[in-house]
């Protein structure tokens, strides 16, 4: 069909389009070759997709209503099927983040996520030695009522008693919003330099450390990991990576290396979307435990 057309344009002397002859000339043996003998290489189709559009853009230029314009179009139209439409939607894109993606991104990163935790773990010392020295800390911090509620607590054998309160279901859901908030905070506000995002996990690690000092003071210290970490090993992890993820932010717009400012950026944040909706279900894992687990610890104890 293709023959016959080119044979037409180049034979027929009442043919007053020289140019369309002319280009017909320069790309039959292209045009032909995508005809009979089409790519099945992913990169080789895309290169014939965007020749053609380029085709296609010059014929309709110069030439709107000429036949090669319709011939250009059809022939892009194959390669465009061939190459979205009809391709299959990977099945397994979910299991490939979770198996891939997300690690390499934590991995490399894994400077980052790693100063988040010493410097979480320098905060929770402070926090652990300074409210030993000064016994109203806990009191700043927590306020009186959750203290005096919770030393009459250990007084009636029940020291925990704190995490009975509430339907399990409503406690849930309400802690799983709240620190899904809390870590969404911590990795936008990053964009300020990471230093909103280390001030929280300062604040994160100050309050841990006086916890454990409080119930440390009342002889409770193991009890309270065995309790407390039911939950708290997934959300203090979870924490410490979204504030890694902020930290993430930060770094790639002060310090964009060999690449523009704006594209390091565009990629920092990149990778901090995929930590963060990596930390979405961890933290819904730690608030179920929390809601529904913690509460059961005198049957452990």
């Amino acid at each position: 069909m293709l023959l016959s057309f080119i044979n037409t344009v180049f034979y027929n002397p009442k043919q007053p389009f020289l140019r369309e002859a002319l280009f017909i000339k320069k790309n039959k043996d292209r045009w032909l070759k995508n005809q009979h003998l089409p790519s099945t290489d992913p990169d080789e189709m895309a290169a014939d997709f965007t020749q053609l559009v380029d085709d296609l853009a010059y014929a309709k230029t110069f030439y709107p209503s000429g036949k090669v314009t319709h011939f250009i179009n059809s022939q892009a139209s194959r390669i465009y099927l061939d190459i979205y439409k009809n391709r299959k939607e990977e099945s397994n894109r979910l299991i490939t983040f979770w198996k891939y993606d997300l690690p390499l991104t934590i991995r490399k990163h894994h400077r980052v996520v790693l100063f988040s935790f010493i410097f979480f773990l320098i905060f929770f010392a402070i926090g652990f030695f300074v409210s030993a020295k000064d016994e109203s800390i806990p009191r700043s911090i927590f306020g009186d009522r959750y203290v005096d509620h919770t030393l009459e607590n250990i007084e009636n054998g029940n020291p925990f008693g704190i995490y009975e309160h509430g339907n399990p279901v409503l406690s849930w859901l309400m802690l799983m919003i709240h620190n899904i908030r809390v870590s969404m905070l911590m990795f936008i506000s990053g964009i300020f330099c990471g230093v909103p995002s280390l001030y929280m996990e300062a604040q994160n690690a100050v309050m841990l450390g006086t916890f454990d000092q409080f119930f440390s003071s009342k002889g409770l210290g193991i009890d309270f990991w065995l309790v407390v970490f039911v939950h708290g090993t997934l959300e203090i992890t979870a924490l410490i990576i979204a504030a890694a993820a902020g930290l993430i932010l930060g770094k790639s717009f002060l310090f964009p290396g060999t690449k523009r400012r704006i594209d390091a950026f565009k990629e920092g944040a990149k990778d901090g979307v995929k930590i963060m909706i990596g930390l979405i279900p961890v933290f819904g894992l730690a608030a179920f435990f929390e809601g529904f687990i913690t509460r059961l610890y005198k049957f452990c104890l």
